[in-house]
Protein backbone atom coordinates (compact mmCIF):
# COMPACT_ATOMS: atom_id res chain seq x y z
CA UNK A 1 0.00 0.00 0.00
CA UNK A 2 2.55 2.17 1.18
CA UNK A 3 4.23 1.91 -2.61
CA UNK A 4 1.46 2.41 -4.04
CA UNK A 5 0.50 6.26 -2.23
CA UNK A 6 4.16 7.34 -3.26
CA UNK A 7 3.84 5.66 -6.67
CA UNK A 8 0.37 7.75 -7.04
CA UNK A 9 2.67 11.20 -4.98
CA UNK A 10 5.09 11.03 -7.57
CA UNK A 11 2.72 11.14 -10.68
CA UNK A 12 1.20 13.96 -9.08
CA UNK A 13 4.30 15.93 -8.66
CA UNK A 14 5.36 15.23 -12.20
CA UNK A 15 1.66 16.02 -13.32
CA UNK A 16 1.67 19.06 -11.57
CA UNK A 17 5.16 19.93 -13.06
CA UNK A 18 4.53 19.34 -16.50
CA UNK A 19 1.14 21.56 -16.04
CA UNK A 20 2.97 24.32 -14.38
CA UNK A 21 5.68 24.11 -17.09
CA UNK A 22 2.39 24.54 -19.67
CA UNK A 23 1.01 27.12 -17.77
CA UNK A 24 4.16 29.62 -17.49
CA UNK A 25 4.22 32.21 -19.31
CA UNK A 26 6.49 31.95 -23.00
CA UNK A 27 9.77 34.19 -23.47
CA UNK A 28 12.24 35.91 -21.81
CA UNK A 29 10.02 39.16 -19.79
CA UNK A 30 9.83 42.20 -21.70
CA UNK A 31 8.99 45.23 -20.00
CA UNK A 32 8.53 48.07 -22.59
CA UNK A 33 8.19 52.34 -21.92
CA UNK A 34 5.34 54.15 -24.02
CA UNK A 35 6.62 57.53 -23.90
CA UNK A 36 4.27 60.15 -25.43
CA UNK A 37 3.81 64.21 -25.83
CA UNK A 38 -0.23 63.92 -25.46
CA UNK A 39 -1.60 64.43 -22.13
CA UNK A 40 -4.60 61.99 -20.94
CA UNK A 41 -7.14 64.41 -21.88
CA UNK A 42 -6.53 64.24 -25.61
CA UNK A 43 -8.04 61.66 -27.72
CA UNK A 44 -4.70 60.17 -29.07
CA UNK A 45 -3.87 59.38 -25.10
CA UNK A 46 -7.22 57.86 -24.26
CA UNK A 47 -6.44 55.51 -27.32
CA UNK A 48 -3.07 54.74 -26.45
CA UNK A 49 -4.26 53.84 -22.78
CA UNK A 50 -6.52 50.92 -24.74
CA UNK A 51 -3.50 50.01 -26.04
CA UNK A 52 -1.64 49.67 -23.44
CA UNK A 53 -4.77 47.88 -21.09
CA UNK A 54 -4.91 45.22 -24.38
CA UNK A 55 -0.79 44.18 -24.09
CA UNK A 56 -0.82 43.87 -20.73
CA UNK A 57 -3.54 41.51 -20.79
CA UNK A 58 -2.63 39.65 -23.75
CA UNK A 59 1.14 39.86 -22.82
CA UNK A 60 0.39 37.76 -19.69
CA UNK A 61 0.70 34.54 -21.93
CA UNK A 62 3.93 35.75 -23.12
CA UNK A 63 5.96 38.11 -20.43
CA UNK A 64 5.27 41.21 -22.08
CA UNK A 65 4.27 44.40 -20.54
CA UNK A 66 4.06 47.95 -21.22
CA UNK A 67 3.69 51.48 -19.11
CA UNK A 68 2.76 54.16 -20.44
CA UNK A 69 4.27 58.15 -19.51
CA UNK A 70 1.83 60.86 -20.94
CA UNK A 71 2.83 64.39 -21.16
CA UNK A 72 6.74 64.18 -22.10
CA UNK A 73 6.62 62.70 -18.33
CA UNK A 74 8.99 60.44 -19.67
CA UNK A 75 11.32 62.27 -22.06
CA UNK A 76 10.95 64.55 -25.15
CA UNK A 77 10.40 62.92 -28.70
CA UNK A 78 14.19 63.94 -29.71
CA UNK A 79 15.54 61.98 -26.65
CA UNK A 80 12.77 59.03 -27.26
CA UNK A 81 14.29 58.50 -30.31
CA UNK A 82 18.01 58.59 -29.94
CA UNK A 83 17.22 55.86 -27.01
CA UNK A 84 15.27 53.97 -29.85
CA UNK A 85 18.32 54.10 -31.94
CA UNK A 86 20.40 52.91 -29.46
CA UNK A 87 18.37 49.99 -28.83
CA UNK A 88 16.21 51.08 -25.47
CA UNK A 89 13.14 49.34 -25.08
CA UNK A 90 11.36 52.47 -25.92
CA UNK A 91 8.26 52.99 -27.73
CA UNK A 92 7.67 56.57 -28.94
CA UNK A 93 4.20 58.16 -30.12
CA UNK A 94 5.44 61.71 -31.06
CA UNK A 95 5.36 63.56 -34.44
CA UNK A 96 6.19 61.63 -37.94
CA UNK A 97 9.04 64.61 -37.89
CA UNK A 98 11.39 63.02 -35.50
CA UNK A 99 11.54 60.18 -37.24
CA UNK A 100 12.29 61.72 -40.21
CA UNK A 101 15.16 63.23 -38.59
CA UNK A 102 16.41 59.69 -39.63
CA UNK A 103 14.61 59.58 -42.74
CA UNK A 104 13.73 62.81 -44.02
CA UNK A 105 11.69 61.56 -47.02
CA UNK A 106 8.84 61.03 -44.22
CA UNK A 107 8.77 64.75 -44.05
CA UNK A 108 7.88 65.25 -47.52
CA UNK A 109 4.63 62.43 -47.09
CA UNK A 110 3.31 64.77 -43.86
CA UNK A 111 4.09 67.78 -45.93
CA UNK A 112 2.16 71.10 -45.90
CA UNK A 113 -1.85 71.41 -48.09
CA UNK A 114 -1.08 67.50 -49.29
CA UNK A 115 -4.05 65.66 -48.42
CA UNK A 116 -7.70 66.67 -48.80
CA UNK A 117 -8.72 63.93 -46.44
CA UNK A 118 -7.22 61.83 -43.84
CA UNK A 119 -8.62 58.37 -45.46
CA UNK A 120 -5.88 59.88 -48.12
CA UNK A 121 -2.86 60.18 -45.64
CA UNK A 122 -3.84 56.35 -44.23
CA UNK A 123 -3.86 55.40 -48.24
CA UNK A 124 -0.49 56.77 -48.70
CA UNK A 125 0.92 54.75 -45.34
CA UNK A 126 0.20 51.13 -47.15
CA UNK A 127 1.83 52.63 -50.54
CA UNK A 128 5.17 50.71 -51.56
CA UNK A 129 6.56 54.26 -51.18
CA UNK A 130 6.13 54.60 -47.87
CA UNK A 131 6.89 50.87 -47.21
CA UNK A 132 10.46 51.38 -48.12
CA UNK A 133 11.13 54.39 -46.28
CA UNK A 134 9.99 51.83 -43.30
CA UNK A 135 12.77 49.71 -44.53
CA UNK A 136 15.08 52.51 -44.70
CA UNK A 137 13.89 53.36 -41.23
CA UNK A 138 14.98 49.91 -40.05
CA UNK A 139 18.32 50.28 -41.23
CA UNK A 140 18.38 53.39 -38.64
CA UNK A 141 17.79 51.21 -35.81
CA UNK A 142 14.06 52.25 -35.85
CA UNK A 143 11.13 49.48 -36.53
CA UNK A 144 7.54 51.35 -37.11
CA UNK A 145 4.93 50.14 -35.86
CA UNK A 146 2.58 51.97 -36.79
CA UNK A 147 2.46 55.73 -39.34
CA UNK A 148 -1.59 56.20 -38.69
CA UNK A 149 -2.40 57.77 -35.41
CA UNK A 150 -4.38 60.28 -37.42
CA UNK A 151 -6.23 62.90 -35.43
CA UNK A 152 -7.80 65.49 -37.71
CA UNK A 153 -5.85 68.39 -39.40
CA UNK A 154 -4.28 71.31 -37.85
CA UNK A 155 -5.38 74.76 -37.59
CA UNK A 156 -4.56 78.31 -36.16
CA UNK A 157 -5.65 79.34 -32.81
CA UNK A 158 -5.42 82.91 -31.70
CA UNK A 159 -6.90 85.70 -30.73
CA UNK A 160 -7.13 86.85 -34.27
CA UNK A 161 -9.34 86.24 -37.18
CA UNK A 162 -6.75 84.90 -39.43
CA UNK A 163 -8.59 84.52 -43.31
CA UNK A 164 -5.91 84.85 -45.83
CA UNK A 165 -2.06 84.52 -45.32
CA UNK A 166 -1.75 88.03 -44.73
CA UNK A 167 -3.76 87.96 -41.87
CA UNK A 168 -0.45 85.81 -40.51
CA UNK A 169 2.37 88.57 -40.50
CA UNK A 170 3.89 89.07 -37.38
CA UNK A 171 2.16 86.48 -35.23
CA UNK A 172 4.18 84.29 -33.19
CA UNK A 173 2.77 80.60 -33.63
CA UNK A 174 4.11 77.78 -32.04
CA UNK A 175 5.37 75.16 -33.32
CA UNK A 176 6.97 71.14 -32.69
CA UNK A 177 10.50 71.28 -33.15
CA UNK A 178 10.35 70.32 -36.89
CA UNK A 179 11.50 71.95 -40.26
CA UNK A 180 8.30 71.34 -41.89
CA UNK A 181 6.45 73.00 -39.49
CA UNK A 182 8.92 76.33 -38.90
CA UNK A 183 9.02 75.89 -42.94
CA UNK A 184 5.48 76.23 -43.18
CA UNK A 185 5.07 78.96 -40.78
CA UNK A 186 7.27 80.72 -41.78
CA UNK A 187 6.03 80.78 -45.48
CA UNK A 188 2.61 81.98 -44.55
CA UNK A 189 4.18 85.29 -42.66
CA UNK A 190 3.89 84.21 -39.49
CA UNK A 191 7.02 83.92 -36.99
CA UNK A 192 7.56 80.41 -36.19
CA UNK A 193 8.70 79.81 -31.58
CA UNK A 194 9.58 75.58 -31.09
CA UNK A 195 8.23 74.75 -28.01
CA UNK A 196 7.17 71.78 -26.16
CA UNK A 197 3.30 71.77 -26.40
CA UNK A 198 2.68 71.31 -22.85
CA UNK A 199 4.97 74.42 -22.12
CA UNK A 200 1.86 76.22 -24.51
CA UNK A 201 -0.77 77.41 -21.93
CA UNK A 202 1.38 79.32 -19.74
CA UNK A 203 3.54 81.06 -23.11
CA UNK A 204 0.34 82.35 -24.57
CA UNK A 205 -0.65 83.73 -20.81
CA UNK A 206 2.36 85.41 -21.04
CA UNK A 207 2.14 86.65 -24.60
CA UNK A 208 5.90 84.66 -25.35
CA UNK A 209 3.46 83.56 -28.11
CA UNK A 210 0.16 84.72 -30.27
CA UNK A 211 -1.32 81.52 -30.40
CA UNK A 212 -0.55 77.62 -31.83
CA UNK A 213 -1.44 75.51 -34.63
CA UNK A 214 -3.06 71.87 -33.75
CA UNK A 215 -6.16 69.55 -33.73
CA UNK A 216 -9.65 69.92 -33.58
CA UNK A 217 -9.37 67.28 -30.49
CA UNK A 218 -5.77 69.07 -29.27
CA UNK A 219 -8.14 72.65 -28.88
CA UNK A 220 -10.58 71.25 -27.02
CA UNK A 221 -8.77 68.24 -24.85
CA UNK A 222 -5.80 70.85 -23.75
CA UNK A 223 -8.30 73.52 -22.64
CA UNK A 224 -6.44 76.16 -25.44
CA UNK A 225 -9.92 77.86 -25.56
CA UNK A 226 -9.17 79.35 -22.30
CA UNK A 227 -6.28 81.52 -23.69
CA UNK A 228 -7.25 82.00 -27.44
CA UNK A 229 -11.01 82.38 -29.03
CA UNK A 230 -10.47 82.27 -32.40
CA UNK A 231 -9.82 78.98 -34.95
CA UNK A 232 -9.37 79.39 -37.97
CA UNK A 233 -9.73 76.15 -39.98
CA UNK A 234 -6.50 76.16 -42.70
CA UNK A 235 -6.08 72.79 -41.97
CA UNK A 236 -2.58 73.10 -43.18
CA UNK A 237 -0.54 70.31 -41.95
CA UNK A 238 -2.35 66.90 -41.30
CA UNK A 239 -2.34 66.25 -37.63
CA UNK A 240 -0.56 62.28 -37.20
CA UNK A 241 1.69 60.68 -35.05
CA UNK A 242 3.91 57.90 -35.58
CA UNK A 243 5.19 54.74 -33.46
CA UNK A 244 8.20 53.61 -33.31
CA UNK A 245 10.28 51.24 -31.21
CA UNK A 246 14.20 49.99 -31.74
CA UNK A 247 14.56 47.76 -34.80
CA UNK A 248 17.14 45.78 -32.48
CA UNK A 249 14.87 45.24 -29.56
CA UNK A 250 12.35 44.24 -31.75
CA UNK A 251 14.01 41.29 -33.06
CA UNK A 252 14.61 40.32 -29.43
CA UNK A 253 10.39 40.24 -29.04
CA UNK A 254 9.25 36.43 -29.71
CA UNK A 255 6.66 36.44 -32.64
CA UNK A 256 4.23 36.60 -29.86
CA UNK A 257 4.88 39.45 -28.58
CA UNK A 258 5.74 40.71 -31.88
CA UNK A 259 2.39 40.04 -32.97
CA UNK A 260 0.50 41.77 -29.91
CA UNK A 261 2.22 44.72 -30.61
CA UNK A 262 1.38 45.07 -33.59
CA UNK A 263 -1.94 43.96 -33.37
CA UNK A 264 -2.92 46.59 -30.81
CA UNK A 265 -0.87 49.20 -32.09
CA UNK A 266 -3.03 48.93 -35.16
CA UNK A 267 -6.31 48.93 -32.89
CA UNK A 268 -5.57 51.82 -30.99
CA UNK A 269 -4.92 53.73 -34.89
CA UNK A 270 -8.59 52.13 -36.15
CA UNK A 271 -9.89 53.67 -32.87
CA UNK A 272 -8.60 56.96 -32.75
CA UNK A 273 -9.63 57.78 -36.37
CA UNK A 274 -12.92 56.24 -35.71
CA UNK A 275 -12.68 58.72 -32.34
CA UNK A 276 -11.77 61.80 -34.42
CA UNK A 277 -14.62 61.04 -37.20
CA UNK A 278 -16.78 60.91 -35.00
CA UNK A 279 -16.38 63.38 -32.33
CA UNK A 280 -14.70 66.58 -34.79
CA UNK A 281 -17.98 68.27 -35.15
CA UNK A 282 -18.96 67.54 -31.39
CA UNK A 283 -15.96 69.49 -29.93
CA UNK A 284 -16.27 72.45 -32.68
CA UNK A 285 -20.05 72.78 -31.15
CA UNK A 286 -18.65 72.55 -27.65
CA UNK A 287 -15.70 75.17 -29.03
CA UNK A 288 -18.43 77.70 -29.77
CA UNK A 289 -20.28 76.86 -26.85
CA UNK A 290 -17.14 78.38 -24.80
CA UNK A 291 -17.25 81.20 -27.04
CA UNK A 292 -14.89 80.37 -29.44
CA UNK A 293 -15.33 81.46 -33.10
CA UNK A 294 -14.92 79.25 -36.08
CA UNK A 295 -13.33 81.15 -39.25
CA UNK A 296 -12.89 79.77 -42.32
CA UNK A 297 -9.97 80.95 -44.75
CA UNK A 298 -8.76 81.08 -48.49
CA UNK A 299 -7.71 77.48 -48.87
CA UNK A 300 -6.23 77.92 -52.15
CA UNK A 301 -4.34 80.92 -51.10
CA UNK A 302 -2.70 79.01 -48.23
CA UNK A 303 -1.96 76.45 -50.24
CA UNK A 304 -0.37 78.75 -53.02
CA UNK A 305 1.61 80.27 -50.22
CA UNK A 306 3.40 76.60 -49.07
CA UNK A 307 4.21 75.52 -52.34
CA UNK A 308 7.43 76.77 -52.20
CA UNK A 309 7.95 74.71 -47.96
CA UNK A 310 8.78 71.69 -50.40
CA UNK A 311 12.07 72.85 -52.41
CA UNK A 312 13.53 73.63 -48.89
CA UNK A 313 14.47 70.33 -48.41
CA UNK A 314 18.16 69.28 -49.36
CA UNK A 315 18.23 66.12 -48.31
CA UNK A 316 15.20 64.69 -49.63
CA UNK A 317 15.33 62.32 -52.03
CA UNK A 318 14.94 63.89 -55.88
CA UNK A 319 11.71 63.57 -57.46
CA UNK A 320 9.78 62.31 -54.09
CA UNK A 321 7.12 65.20 -54.24
CA UNK A 322 6.10 63.66 -57.82
CA UNK A 323 6.55 60.43 -56.70
CA UNK A 324 3.79 61.12 -53.73
CA UNK A 325 1.61 63.02 -56.24
CA UNK A 326 1.56 60.39 -58.15
CA UNK A 327 0.79 57.96 -55.67
CA UNK A 328 -1.78 60.46 -54.50
CA UNK A 329 -3.50 60.44 -58.12
CA UNK A 330 -3.96 56.34 -58.16
CA UNK A 331 -5.22 56.69 -54.40
CA UNK A 332 -7.97 59.49 -55.39
CA UNK A 333 -8.70 57.71 -58.63
CA UNK A 334 -9.85 54.75 -56.63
Amino acid sequence: MKKLIKSVMLGLAVFGAVSAAFAAPKGKAKSLILATKFLDSEETAISLRKVEKAINERGKSCNLSIKMYPGLTYAKAADCMEQITQGANVISCDGINFIAEYVPDYDAVTGPMLYANMAEYLAMTKTKLVQDLNVKAAKQGIHILSLDYVFGFRSMMTNKVIAKPADMKGLKIRVPESKVYAYTLEALGATPIAMPYTETYSAIQQKVIDGVEGSISTYWGTKQYENVKNYSLTNHILAVSGIAMSESYWKKLTKEQQQILTEEFANGAKDLYDVTMAKEGEMLKKLEGVGVKLNTVDTPAFSKACAPVYDKFPKWTPGIFDKIQAELTKIRAK
